[in-house]
């Protein structure tokens, strides 16, 4: 008897742990939903159409707030924040990658309140990112540059850019 007891006692515990665990899931990805879905805020990315292989190339990434209320972005993963994540793909037009060689963060999920930028409405806010600090370009040619972290920032950036890179 005591044997059953105890049998039943941990199939109730079972259960009840595995009912609650699915409920802090749909909670989770609802979140996760509302983060990807909400990309009223759009960027651009601006490069100088040429440079030469080892001197500084400035990228210009630009927010802009279309809508008609205060918006936030977490500012993870983009130029507003010192270098901690490859947050672009740097492709050659031949298909090779430049190394990124910044320093990887990791980091606690959610990001503190700390961690957003707003912008008022109708608003722009533009950061400047030096890209021979973040990536080595291995040689001369012609790179796309393409922002790759929406799902963190909730900023849509829709064109990549060119940079011609001469020796």
């Amino acid at each position: 008897m005591k044997i059953f007891n105890i049998i039943s006692i941990i199939t109730v515990l079972f259960f009840a742990a595995c009912s609650s665990n699915s409920k802090v899931s749909e909670n989770n990805e609802g979140n996760l939903d509302s983060l990807q879905k909400d990309t009223s805020l759009t960027a651009i990315l601006r490069v100088p159409s040429q440079a030469k292989l080892g001197d500084s190339v400035n990228l210009d990434f630009v927010v802009y707030n279309t809508t008609d209320s205060v918006r936030q972005f977490c500012k993870w993963h983009t130029p507003f924040e010192p270098l901690m994540s490859k947050y672009l793909d740097v492709i050659s037009t031949e298909g090779v990658e430049a190394e990124y060689q910044g320093p990887m963060a990791k980091r606690m999920m959610p990001p503190p309140a700390d961690s957003y930028v707003s912008i008022n409405p109708g608003d722009s806010l533009k950061s400047v990112v030096n890209l021979n600090k973040a990536y080595r370009f291995p040689k001369a040619g012609k790179y796309v540059i393409k922002y790759n972290s929406v799902n963190m920032s909730g900023i849509m950036v829709k064109d990549s850019v060119v940079l011609n890179l001469v020796d």
